[in-house]
């Protein structure tokens, strides 16, 4: 695969889901700051062999990633300008755990690219010219974790950016305009733990105010009261995880408030009553690999689910089987498959959302 550029980065297709977050043992895929349960592992059973359930079209998949680069001139690139960040994150990362990064693209200049999207203030915007997000910040700090290049940060300027956006009840807002959610806790203890100064917040304020939005069922809400959700979930679990807090939660409620969320066809959905969606591979499955109850659903069918989502002849997944494609549920499909063990794809890590080797190398040195 030749090498290619992507700048500036492609547009993709349903960016707005970060921004409305729409029986066997636990797996041995476990983070290297985080420990959970190393019992089992995923394998196909004798009765169903991969060419039954299908495989990963992974050659084609890095292609789709490549090729939707070329698409600048579409309505949905002109949409979504604003959000090209996070969409490199997702596209960048499903290359690193098929194992294809390196080869195919031009690190110096997406790495140039990102950090001509920091702002004045320390954060950075979705693409260049825009505003600064807590959101985007993060999305820029895990692509230079992808390439081992966080120390071309000015790493006390990020910092006092994410800092000054954590308010007096321990919650964070997302931008200067005040907006509060515990996706923004994650955002903000993910970002600070990556780079080293998460000592830099007040973390029993930050825990403290994430717990407030537990609810009665085990789930999480995005601030107190609101109803629970897959996606808030993780960013709950993932936070509290990241913090060694995970005490705070009860598991086995939480647990099954998360294996319920599989249906007949072995997707994922977010919530009671709604469809399966490929996306829920991740955040159901990290958050119960992460309170070590992902034993509790079955992992052959989700597998299977995942694998029907794909476009085999011109790459990608889609949310639910014969969809369209776009890199958002490329990537989650993919992160999906790797919390499963999915045969060659990288171990990726269930609280952080980077691959394990990422994580090992910014932690362990």
């Amino acid at each position: 695969m030749g090498r290619v550029s992507l700048n500036p980065l492609p547009s993709w297709l349903l960016l707005l889901h970060l921004l409305n977050l729409k029986n066997k043992q636990p797996t041995a895929r476990s983070s290297s700051f985080i420990s959970f349960s190393s019992e089992g592992r995923f394998n196909q059973p004798a009765s169903q062999p991969a060419s039954r359930m299908g495989e990963l079209a992974a050659e084609k998949h890095a292609k789709y990633i490549l090729t939707v680069e070329k698409k600048k001139d579409s309505i949905e690139s002109v949409l979504m300008e604003h959000l090209r960040i996070n969409g490199a994150y997702w596209g960048l990362t499903t290359l690193d755990i098929l194992d294809k990064l390196a080869a195919a693209v031009d690190q110096e200049t997406i790495v140039s690219w990102v950090m001509s999207c920091q702002h004045e203030s320390g954060g950075f915007g979705g693409n260049e010219g825009h505003d600064p997000h807590l959101l985007y910040t993060l999305s820029a700090i895990q692509i230079l974790a992808l390439f081992n290049k966080i120390n071309t940060l000015d790493i006390e300027k990020v910092t006092n950016y994410i800092t000054a956006l954590q308010n007096e009840d321990g919650s964070f807002s997302g931008d200067e305009w005040g907006e509060i959610d515990t996706r923004f806790s994650y955002v903000a203890i993910c970002s600070l733990a990556l780079l080293k100064q998460l000592d830099k917040i007040n973390v029993e304020k930050a825990v403290s105010y994430i717990i407030s939005c537990k609810n009665l069922d085990g789930g999480f809400g995005c601030t107190p009261g609101a109803e629970s959700h897959a996606g808030q979930i993780f960013c709950c679990v993932g936070a509290l995880a990241i913090t060694g807090s995970l005490h705070y939660v009860d598991k086995d409620l939480l647990g099954w408030w998360l294996c319920e969320r599989q249906v007949k066809s072995g997707g994922l959905n977010g919530r009671p009553e709604k469809l399966p969606d490929v996306c829920y591979s991740w955040w159901v499955l990290s958050s119960l690999i992460m309170i070590d109850r992902v034993h509790w659903i079955d992992k052959e069918k989700l597998v299977k689910f995942i694998l029907d989502c794909q476009d085999k002849e011109n790459g990608g997944i889609s949310d639910r089987p014969d969809d369209a494609v776009d890199v958002f549920h490329t990537y989650f499909g993919v992160a999906g498959l790797s919390l499963l063990e999915y045969p060659g794809l990288k171990a990726i890590d269930p609280a952080y959302a980077l691959p394990v080797d990422v994580i090992s190398r910014i932690l362990l040195h």
